[in-house]
């Protein structure tokens, strides 16, 4: 019943028309444009997306990382987000599930080949 109050708060917050995306005054500033750009040509759309199309898209993807965020922080060490918080999140969802897990294995093997490749450089 938590989580009922907790949307109902964070839908008064969109209300506005925003989407909770800061508009502002004017032309806010597109963060993820280019990558999101990228991404749609990989996925089959034009070199050169409509405009519109990234912007939506954009829109989506910030409320996306906005609503987990606020609910990452609602649970687990209240006010910060932690990686647990976020896989538990997504816990139910197999394919981000997946996803989220192949690159933190990753991330681990990384931080390993960098240690080791700081260690044979350097010697320690």
């Amino acid at each position: 019943m938590a989580d009922d109050e907790d949307e109902t708060g964070f839908d008064d917050e969109l209300e506005d028309g925003s989407g909770g995306v800061d508009v502002g005054h004017g032309k806010r500033k597109r963060l993820f444009s280019k990558e999101l750009r990228c991404m749609m040509y990989g996925f089959g759309d034009d070199q050169n997306p409509y405009t519109e199309s990234v912007d939506i898209l954009e829109d989506l993807v910030i409320e996306f990382i906005t609503e987990m965020t606020h609910k990452a922080m609602s649970i687990g060490r209240q006010g910060r987000v932690q990686v647990e918080d976020i896989v538990f999140l997504i816990r139910k969802d197999p394919r981000k599930f997946a996803r989220v897990k192949d690159l933190l294995t990753m991330n681990e093997e990384l931080k390993r080949a960098r240690k080791a490749f700081d260690e044979a450089n350097y010697g320690s």
